[in-house]
C-alpha cells in the first residue's frame, strides 16, 4: 500500500490509520447513522443527519428513487477514489452511471401492482489511471463487487421495521 500522504483529494495517511485501527479492534468500523425527513411541502423533504442538510424531491430536485441509484454512484466514486489512492494511483477521470427501472403503480395505489421497488439496476464505472497495471485494475474493479456499502445493501435483502405513530 501506498506512503503517500494525500492524492486524488483522499488523505491517505489518515485513511490508513482508520483501516489499521479498524483491523485491530472492528467495532471502530461500525457506523450507525439515523436520518430524520421533515416534510416542506408536496413531494419535497428535508433530510438532517446531525448538522447535515439535503432535500429531496420537489420541482428540478432528485426525487428519492434517483437519490437511491446517486448514492451507489457516488459510493463507487468515494470507494474508487480511497483504494486507487490508496495504490498510489492518480486518477485522471472517474465516473459511475447508474440506471434503474422501477413501476410506480403501487405507489400510486393501484391495486394488484407490482412493488414500486427498482426490478433492475446497472452501472459503469469508468476510470483513467494512467500508469496502472493490470492486477490494480483487477483490484480496483474486485473492489466495486465486494467492497461497496451501498452495493452490498441493495444486493441483500435487508430487514425493515416499520413504527407507524399518527396523531388524531
Amino acid at each position: 500500500m501506498s506512503q503517500i500522504a494525500e492524492i486524488n483529494g483522499v488523505n491517505v495517511a489518515k485513511m490508513l490509520q482508520f483501516k489499521d485501527l479498524a483491523v485491530k479492534d472492528p467495532t471502530k468500523a461500525d457506523h450507525n447513522p439515523t436520518v430524520v425527513a421533515h416534510w416542506v411541502g408536496g413531494s419535497r423533504s428535508r433530510v438532517e443527519l446531525k448538522d447535515k442538510v439535503v432535500h429531496l424531491g420537489g420541482h428540478g430536485e432528485f426525487n428519492p428513487m434517483q437519490m437511491l441509484l446517486a448514492t451507489l454512484a457516488a459510493c463507487d466514486v468515494d470507494l474508487m477514489a480511497i483504494h486507487a489512492s490508496f495504490l498510489g494511483l492518480k486518477i485522471e477521470s472517474l465516473s459511475v452511471e447508474a440506471t434503474g427501472h422501477f413501476n410506480v403503480q403501487s405507489y400510486l395505489g393501484l391495486e394488484g401492482a407490482p412493488a414500486s421497488a427498482y426490478d433492475a439496476i446497472s452501472y459503469i464505472v469508468r476510470l483513467s489511471v494512467p500508469g496502472a497495471t493490470p492486477e490494480q485494475i483487477a483490484y480496483l474493479r474486485e473492489r466495486c463487487e465486494i467492497s461497496s456499502p451501498v452495493r452490498d445493501s441493495l444486493a441483500r435483502a435487508i430487514p425493515l421495521k416499520l413504527e407507524f405513530k399518527a396523531d388524531r
